[in-house]
């Protein structure tokens, strides 16, 4: 199949509008776009991952550019697995990314009465019978790809005695799995999902909508059509999986006796390296404690990339960027990480922070002196100003940036070497300690006053230049560094899940003072490490954590 693609529309902008969706949205509605109705319709039975961030940039954009509408409904047919936790979650995330559903938030337990009201009339006219088959029959009874199904033995059931079943199993009168409603069609259809499905089943479940109230509830492929169709939703968008599912979609449309009549539309959904997008896996992962809830930093989830650091923005910008395509694929993750990049380059604040300390001291400095120094907080954005660091006689740098035996183009610090610290002074180092293991623990340097600021007044040049804190007055904080979770082929359905062993270290850090007053909506860059936020869960005033959002580096090449 060759692919068809086009860009995701991002707040209200596209420039690729003669493409597959678009182009059947003008044909459906011509010179009238502003009839276009979309809607983001999820189950509430977990938490939404990035490839949701897909569809609701997708479904809420085409109504923005299109000057339409865009429902967010909650399709709550499964009591057993949903939970108001899910939905107010989703309602977050929604909003988080940047859109607003308006007063049109919907729920699919809403229609139930409407529900039964179509299933008796169909039972009324012939096109729908209750079946006693258990699941094992009627998987017997269906037929095969290459061979048609059986008719039930219960599908000439007549009307009244349908009706009266179909009331009583609404009465509570049988137990689970013992009966269903389904649609009369086509037992010989080549297509499966047209060979008599299940539009209802029997569930003893309390709804946290509905409480004990019903005790039958419909199938998704008879809801969710009729919940478009009751919204006058004009294009229900959707992914390649439900296809095959078209002509049911179709089917229940045509026969629900109500006037809209939704285009269904699909699309390939997301796949990314390295990432686990299934949210029974996910569901596994936070069941088994193998991660720290569904907003782990790790996890794929809209809340864990919240809280790694990622901005609405960024995970806009990443949807409009892999665009919308009928062709599966996979999508490097590198591409994300380099989206956040791009946000935050001329926004974060640049700040120094030691991840892996090595004490300096400076022999030659004032004892007890300590002075402040200007450093630019972006040197990519001058409009963020500067601000000033404290300087004394002792501060860390990282231990790697320190070789007792410097190898060739080692231009950091070692003996008899100097560097320039940034926004400082020029260093030069003339000893250092060792533990009885043979480990550096401190080294010592002296300064050149002259050089304040980073330059030398006799124009000698040097080739390093070192991030550095404080001693005296660094904030110790823990430092997060996350990686991908997961290893490659994470859903290989015949082989285990394979967690990346190295998807989180944990390393004790000392940061400038700048960041005590931070706050959760704080993005920082730490100087020649990576881009760090404050961890919404764990950081504390007394006792800071601070999650690595990306590595500054990036193998991903953005297309010309």
């Amino acid at each position: 199949m060759a692919e068809e693609k086009t860009n995701t529309p991002v707040n209200g902008e596209l420039s690729g509008t003669g493409n597959f969706i678009h182009n059947y949205i003008q044909e459906d509605l011509g010179e009238n776009t502003q009839r276009l109705h979309t809607r983001f319709p999820p189950e509430p039975n977990g938490y939404l991952h990035i490839g949701h961030a897909k569809s609701i940039c997708l479904n809420f954009g085409l109504a923005k550019l299109y000057g339409g509408k865009c429902n967010l409904r909650f399709d709550d047919t499964n009591p057993s697995k949903e939970d108001t936790e899910y939905v107010e979650s989703i309602e977050r995330d929604v909003k988080w990314l940047g859109f607003d559903w308006e007063d049109r938030l919907y729920f699919a337990s809403s229609y139930f009465d409407k529900f039964y009201e179509i299933a008796v009339k169909l039972i009324k006219e012939g096109k729908a019978f209750v079946c006693d088959l258990n699941a094992e029959e009627m998987r017997q009874y269906r037929g095969t790809l290459s061979s048609a199904g059986k008719n039930s033995p219960y599908r000439d059931r007549t009307v009244e005695e349908n009706l009266d079943l179909f009331e009583r199993m609404k009465k509570g009168e049988f137990a689970d799995g013992t009966r269903t409603l389904r649609a009369k069609i086509d037992m010989a259809s080549p297509n499966i999902n047209m060979r008599d499905p299940v539009i209802y089943r029997i569930a003893h479940a309390n709804h946290h909508k509905t409480g004990d109230k019903w005790c039958i509830y419909p199938m998704y492929d008879f809801a969710h059509p009729l919940e478009d169709a009751i919204e006058g939703i004009t294009h229900s968008i959707c992914t390649m999986e439900f296809e095959d599912h078209r002509p049911l979609y179709d089917w229940v449309v045509a026969n629900s006796g109500l006037e809209a009549k939704p285009r269904q539309i699909e699309f390939a959904r997301l796949g990314l390296t390295n990432t686990l997008m299934s949210k029974r896996y996910l569901r596994a992962l936070v069941e088994e404690g193998k991660v720290d809830g569904w907003d782990d930093p790790r996890m794929p989830t809209i809340c864990g990339l919240r809280r790694r650091g990622y901005t609405p923005a960024s995970i806009r910008d990443f949807c409009e960027r892999i665009g919308v395509s009928k062709a599966n694929s996979k999508v490097d993750s590198s591409l994300l990480d380099y989206c956040i990049r791009d946000d935050l380059k001329e926004k974060a604040k640049v700040v120094m922070a030691v991840l892996d300390p090595v004490k300096v001291v400076i022999d030659n400095y004032p004892e007890g002196q300590t002075e402040m120094l200007p450093v630019e907080n972006n040197p990519e954005n001058e409009g963020l100003g500067v601000r000033e660091v404290p300087f004394s006689k002792e501060i860390y740098i990282e231990r790697e940036d320190f070789m007792e035996e410097p190898v060739k183009k080692f231009f950091r610090l070692a003996p008899d070497k100097e560097v320039r610290l940034k926004g400082a002074y020029f260093v030069k180092c003339v000893g250092f300690e060792k533990d009885e293991k043979g480990n550096v623990t401190e080294i010592h340097c002296t300064y050149d006053p002259l050089s304040k600021g980073g330059n030398s007044p006799d124009g000698r040049k040097v080739k390093g230049t070192l991030h550095w804190v404080n001693a005296a007055t660094a904030v110790e904080a823990e430092a997060r560094l996350y990686d991908y979770m997961m290893l490659d082929n994470p859903e290989d359905p015949d082989g285990p899940i394979i967690m990346n062993p190295d998807s989180l270290q944990v390393k004790k850090a000392y940061v400038e003072p700048s960041v005590k007053n931070a706050t959760l909506d704080d993005r920082f860059q730490f100087m020649r490490n990576g881009y760090y936020c404050l961890d919404s869960k764990d950081s504390k005033a007394e006792a800071l954590v601070f999650n690595r959002i990306v590595p500054l580096k990036s193998s991903f090449k953005p297309a010309k």
